[in-house]
């Protein structure tokens, strides 16, 4: 086997022509101790190297022709792969990882195995760049854009909506009609008003004219008490037509669909927002609020414009944790260094809020780490 084995060929004794070349000592001595006089030795090979050898042997009156030794090769070639993949499979656990190590390892420091060389090489490179490189920590969250404030317009009494020329999404100037209500019978009140008045006002001068001290006193009571009625009146008309404190954007309200419906005093009809004063508010994850501290800076990209980043600073971490779509997560309020002048509030984005440098293993992995510890800890007794 070993003369097969060391020669990488197929071994005939006695010898055959074709193979006079070849050494058989070992052969022959094998011949002569258990006296068979044909033996024929082949190489079993699995993915060109030499695993072992399969040996057959004959009585001389028996020589192996060349048809039996064309099968008998056959056999070898195809018997080579399967032996081996068996020996393989039959090994420990361990001896199977060791093996396939020195095995690469072999690859490695060997000739050829270009490619697995440089793949390596690479690979080897990526990953002491990810341990010993560091880059910035960022923690990302989902952002809207809020006014800083918020003016409530609301209803000063019980009416029905005249006209409503404004609604959510509308630009306006300070002093500008929003709306206004019915404010007919408020006037028919007040002209009732105006007429008691005057005709108390006439009683009270016939009264002094006449002496009469005591009905003097009570026509001057219900002067006092018209007048006082007028006068609310007149506020209460003058508060039916609804107008923008200040220059800005309605955020919410729409009353062109609702003309001639009723509203109550004290029932929101408006909210307008400044155009000049918004805050970013992030809902950052309830693991990674941690890591935020105020004074922090970040950037945010919005869906609108998502070619320009608008710097910000964080100045307020909310303590309490709010619940939404399976997550829990903090409200965190963030003040933009410029506002452009397209910014509307509602605006929706993501922000990145700037913690600090560290290892860049660490800011790609520290996810499924601290998921991974959390599992474990769950199934721990």
């Amino acid at each position: 086997m070993d003369e097969a084995v060391d020669q990488e060929a197929g071994i005939v004794f006695p010898p055959q022509p074709g193979h006079e070349s070849l050494v058989t000592r070992g052969h022959a001595e094998l011949a002569r101790q258990f006296g068979n006089g044909a033996i024929c030795s082949f190489p079993l090979t699995e993915g060109g190297e030499v695993v072992g050898a399969l040996t057959l042997e004959r009585p001389a009156a028996l020589p192996f022709d060349r048809e039996t030794l064309e099968i008998c090769e056959s056999v070898a070639a195809l018997t080579g792969p399967v032996l081996e993949v068996l020996r393989r499979d039959d090994r420990w656990l361990l001896r199977k990882a060791l093996d396939t190590a020195v095995l690469h390892l072999g690859r490695l420091t060997g000739p050829r195995h270009i490619a697995m060389k440089l793949g390596f090489t690479a690979s080897l490179a990526v990953i002491l760049f990810m341990t010993f490189a560091q880059g910035t920590y960022r923690v990302t969250a989902d952002a809207v854009i809020e006014p800083a404030k918020r003016q409530a317009l609301v209803a000063a009494f019980n009416g029905y909506i005249q006209t409503a020329p404004s609604r959510a999404g509308d630009l306006v100037s300070q002093g500008q009609v929003l709306a206004t209500l019915d404010d007919r019978d408020m006037r028919l009140e007040r002209n009732r008003w105006q007429s008691q008045q005057e005709q108390s006002l006439r009683q009270y001068y016939d009264a002094l004219g006449s002496g009469k001290a005591p009905q003097t006193q009570v026509f001057t009571a219900q002067i006092a008490q018209a007048r006082a009625q007028v006068a609310l009146l007149d506020a209460q008309i003058g508060r039916t037509t609804i107008t923008a404190p200040f220059e800005g954007v309605i955020v919410t309200g729409d009353l062109s669909q609702a003309l001639g419906s009723p509203v109550e005093r004290g029932q929101v009809l408006f909210e307008l927002a400044p155009l000049d004063a918004y805050r970013v508010v992030l809902e950052v994850d309830e693991r990674y609020i941690a890591d935020v501290a105020e004074r922090q800076h970040g950037k945010l990209v919005l869906s609108g414009f998502a070619n320009d980043s608008l710097p910000f600073a964080v100045k307020r971490l909310t303590p309490v944790s709010t619940t939404a779509e399976g997550r829990n997560f903090f409200r965190v309020e963030a003040e933009l260094d410029r506002v452009p002048e397209r910014l509307r509030p509602g605006m929706e984005g993501v922000g990145k809020i700037e913690v600090d440098n560290r290892r860049l293993v660490w800011i790609w992995t520290h996810e499924i780490i601290d998921w991974l510890r959390l599992k474990i800890w769950t199934l721990l007794p």
